[in-house]
């Protein structure tokens, strides 16, 4: 979150920012509370000043007087009156703070939404098919290794089954990225829980903004994840990290639960979106001086794994109207699917700056002795299922219906190829 103290002292710069996202957060009620809250601060300590004063005065009188008696228990309670009322202002204000987006890097282009993003540069041919490609929801189907309708009599819509080698090259995909980010990019693996308290989604931006899109069981007051983002970024809530600590790499695999809002059409066919997907994700701790640089090479571990798969893939750099709410700074990786003839997100890198550790409350410290600072954290898609799933299946789909596994792939499949019935 950005603190009220640098909002109060750049009001116009918040302001600018939220303009070049398009967000209409409410900037002034935030300014105007501030205000209020100050001035009730004032007004109390005024109060307890006076109250200290009269109590020191009355401690030394043999008669106690009346009338100034009477005066301070009326100070009592328009002090506890006054508490009550800052409290109510201060939680106003907090929550309205919780919901101003990050700042837009100077870095980033201007635009409205997700035409305006800048393609930086792309990778790999677009595969030539003497035949008219399929799409995955043929081809999955056709070779019994994608099942929609028990998905769906199973869990309702926007969910599926995958079967056989369906299944084990979802499990291959994602044990060979893992492998890669530890043994090539140096990430240190951890498993963290499925389900997490309301402090770790308010840590990680999600809440309170987007409650309505995340699942929560309200019983036990837990929440599911929406990517593995929200639990890693709480590994060092409310800590300070030792000097020579930074910069942490972290890669993390979890199911992802989404209450996606979703129209009909092109868009919702298939497996592209659903309410549960599987996501390898890579995330970051680093000094703030060095995160940009550290973006730079989250995103070229990413790629890394769209080229060891020969998957064609661009990079885009996202405009100030597409970015995230906790992002200062972004780029979306696509996949070309050439069965959905369209290209697929399969990862998006960005550089929250100091946002979620604020909320979090994650600080370092830079030399032994120094004062704590609140840390940079990085996240990014390394990569995300289904989409690289469909990838897969569609880029090397063969003439005779088979499709030709990877060889990054084939150690954790122990096939080279999947055949239709």
């Amino acid at each position: 979150m950005l603190s009220i103290q640098f909002i109060r002292q750049n009001p116009e710069l918040v302001r600018e920012s939220l303009s070049k996202r398009g967000e209409t957060a409410a900037l002034d009620e935030v300014l105007r509370l501030d205000e209020e809250w100050r001035r009730l601060l004032q007004e109390v300590e005024s109060l307890r000043a006076r109250r200290k004063q009269a109590s020191k005065e009355i401690a030394g009188m043999k008669e106690k007087p009346a009338g100034l008696l009477a005066e301070m228990k009326d100070v009592g309670e328009q002090i506890k009156s006054l508490d009550e009322e800052i409290s109510r202002k201060e939680e106003e204000l907090n929550d309205l703070l919780l919901r101003i987006p990050n700042l837009v890097h100077p870095s980033v282009p201007e635009g409205r939404d997700e035409s305006d993003n800048v393609e930086v540069r792309s990778w790999g041919k677009a595969p030539k098919f003497a035949f008219k490609p399929l799409a995955h929801w043929d081809i999955g189907p056709r070779m019994d290794i994608i099942d929609f309708e028990r998905g769906v009599k199973i869990s309702g819509s926007r969910f599926y089954v995958l079967k056989g080698l369906g299944a084990k090259l979802q499990r291959a995909l994602i044990a060979f990225m893992l492998d890669l980010h530890i043994q090539e990019h140096g990430y240190t693996e951890v498993y963290p829980p499925f389900v997490v308290k309301e402090d770790c989604m308010v840590g990680s931006g999600n809440l309170p903004k987007f409650a309505d899109n995340l699942y929560h069981d309200a019983e036990d007051d837990l929440w599911l994840v929406p990517t593995a983002e929200v639990p890693v970024t709480n590994l060092h809530r409310d800590e300070i990290l030792e000097p020579g600590t930074l910069p942490l790499y972290y890669v993390a695999y979890t199911a992802c639960f989404r209450r996606e809002k979703m129209s009909a059409g092109k868009d919702t066919r298939g497996i592209k979106r659903g309410h549960q997907f599987d996501k390898v994700e890579l995330y970051k701790f680093s000094e703030p001086g060095s995160s940009n640089d550290e973006l730079e090479r989250m995103v070229a571990d990413a790629e890394s794994v769209c080229q060891k798969l020969g998957i064609p893939y661009r990079v885009l750099q996202l405009c100030s109207g597409d970015l995230g709410f906790a992002s200062t700074k972004s780029y979306d990786i696509e996949m070309w699917a050439p069965g959905c003839e369209e290209w697929l997100e399969v990862s998006s890198c960005s550089n929250c700056s100091d946002f979620q550790a604020r909320r979090a409350n994650i600080r370092y410290r830079p030399q032994v002795g120094e004062k704590p600072q609140f840390v940079h954290t990085l996240n990014g898609s390394g990569l995300a299922l289904p989409r690289v799933l469909i990838a897969v299946l569609e880029n090397y789909q063969q003439p005779d219906g088979s499709v030709v596994v990877p060889k990054a792939l084939r150690p954790y499949t122990g096939v080279e190829l999947i055949e239709p019935l």
